[in-house]
């Protein structure tokens, strides 16, 4: 089986200078777990919910929030985001996928095509979703 079938397509990018409150935002609106920094189109990072998690304070949103918590929300995703991701092209086969998934810590993999521009990503979830199919 061929990892371009069972992908999510549907991927939310950021660029490198955006604001961790940009992906704050995105993440409490969706149902995603990781975005895919982007530049000109090409993918250069990954951003995790666990990466904005630790890099934000976890007084934001509270009473005892202060403008130092408040300012954890205005770095930017180039300064946490996973650089050099591992990843795929449409060819590969969920076989490739796993053995990726088990010989390093990963939780995604972006789906690249030639020119190294995100066209889908992928996670566990979409291979236990798909696997007794």
């Amino acid at each position: 089986m061929l990892i371009q079938d069972i992908m999510t397509k549907r991927v939310v990018t950021v660029e490198m200078d955006d604001k961790l409150s940009v992906v704050k935002d995105i993440f409490e609106n969706s149902k995603f777990h990781h975005l895919l920094v982007v530049e000109g189109g090409k993918l250069f990072g990954v951003v995790s919910d666990r990466d904005l998690l630790k890099a934000v304070s976890p007084n934001i949103g509270t009473m005892t929030e202060t403008y130092k918590d408040a300012a954890t929300l205005n770095k930017r995703v180039h300064q946490i985001m996973t650089r050099k991701p591992i990843t795929l092209p449409l060819t590969a086969t969920v076989k490739d996928a796993v053995n990726l998934f088990n010989t390093h810590r990963i939780s995604c993999i972006p789906i690249v095509d030639k020119d190294f521009k995100p066209v889908g990503i992928l996670s566990w979830r979409d291979i236990m979703r798909n696997i007794f199919k």
